[in-house]
């Protein structure tokens, strides 16, 4: 186990975002699932935790009940190579959800992500400050991020 680990907090639906998760990413899985004895707030047999794998690391799941939601404040920033990484995973995840402006989106279960291309932070360090300024500029315009029209800012 990873020394520090998201811990993610759903409202009886840890099992149902494993899953959906763990479906999206490469190199992920499910690696165990806790369910209820019938001791606690739990009804005996329902998943009271889990923790799983997304391309490569680890997060926690509880089902803690409606006290708590996501909120924009924590969200998950994925690196993306290609355009087609960037279409593939923001089509997945934003399905049921919320799209958003620069990148981000809101999931069917509440949780924000970033879905960035690797290439935008260099593109936004340039040396010429103007070129940096139309890359932030075109950014601002998008909601879903395109690796070319940033380029040709």
């Amino acid at each position: 186990m990873q020394k520090i680990a998201p811990f993610l907090w759903f409202d009886g639906k840890a099992e149902e975002a494993m899953n959906f998760y763990t479906s999206i990413f490469k190199n992920s899985r499910i690696k165990d699932i806790r369910r209820s004895r019938g001791g606690g707030p739990w009804p005996e047999g329902t998943v009271m935790s889990g923790t799983f794998q997304l391309d490569g690391q680890e997060f926690m799941a509880l089902n803690g009940g409606p006290q708590f939601s996501f909120s924009p404040a924590v969200s998950f920033f994925v690196n993306c190579e290609t355009q087609q990484e960037i279409d593939e995973l923001w089509d997945k995840l934003s399905e049921g959800g919320e799209k958003q402006r620069c990148g981000w989106l809101k999931d069917k279960f509440g949780l924000s992500w970033q879905i960035v291309p690797t290439v935008l932070g260099e593109l936004l360090q340039d040396k010429d400050g103007e070129k940096a300024g139309r890359v932030m500029n075109a950014m601002l315009q998008m909601d879903k991020l395109d690796i070319e029209t940033l380029k040709r800012a």
